[in-house]
């Protein structure tokens, strides 16, 4: 049976590697993806509206996102709001559908992408060490005997080594994405 304290520090540290991984999902690799533009605003109806709230969005291949509206008639709003939303992307009418074509990421751009993606990285794996020196700081408090405080570290340490283990791996994954052309 697993130790409360231990199993505490197992839950907040996978929290701080999905926190960490979620934004890394943030990071686009010059694939396209429809929450690229699923939050853009429309004026439709004399309101505004989500772009996924009022067409289809889909990616028929990696450097296009085709966009086709429920209504014909909000073909043009949609098509400025892309344009005013002010994302880098130049949508193409294209009688009922919208095709919006992703321009070649540069090299530059490519590298920024990898910075902060190891920055990202080093505040999960900052997270991860901050949560294991409070989990450590209870251990202390907790006045239990001398063999088990120490085995309850030493997994505290496992349970951290394979959390930062876990964030390097996707670090890893993301900057092989971000560099491939």
């Amino acid at each position: 049976m697993s130790h409360p304290i231990l199993t505490d520090a197992q839950a907040r540290m996978k929290k701080a590697v999905d926190h960490t991984l979620h934004e890394f999902s943030t990071i686009h690799t010059g694939k396209a993806t429809p929450s690229m533009v699923e939050g853009v605003t429309v004026e439709a109806y004399g309101s505004t509206m989500r772009l996924k709230e009022c067409a289809a969005i889909s990616t028929p291949d990696a450097r296009l996102i085709q966009i086709q509206p429920w209504d014909v008639s909000l073909t043009k709003a949609i098509a400025k709001g892309i344009i005013d939303a002010n994302i880098g992307f130049n949508p193409i009418v294209d009688g009922k559908v919208i095709r919006v074509p992703l321009p070649e990421m540069s090299r530059e751009r490519r590298q920024e992408f990898v910075k902060t993606a190891h920055r990202l990285a080093e505040e999960g794996r900052v997270h991860v060490r901050n949560v294991r020196r409070e989990i450590l700081e209870t251990v202390k408090k907790a006045k239990l005997p001398e063999d088990e405080a120490k085995r309850l570290e030493k997994d505290v340490q496992a349970v951290t080594d394979s959390s930062i283990k876990n964030i390097n791996e996707h670090l890893a994954h993301k900057e092989k994405d971000l560099l491939t052309v």
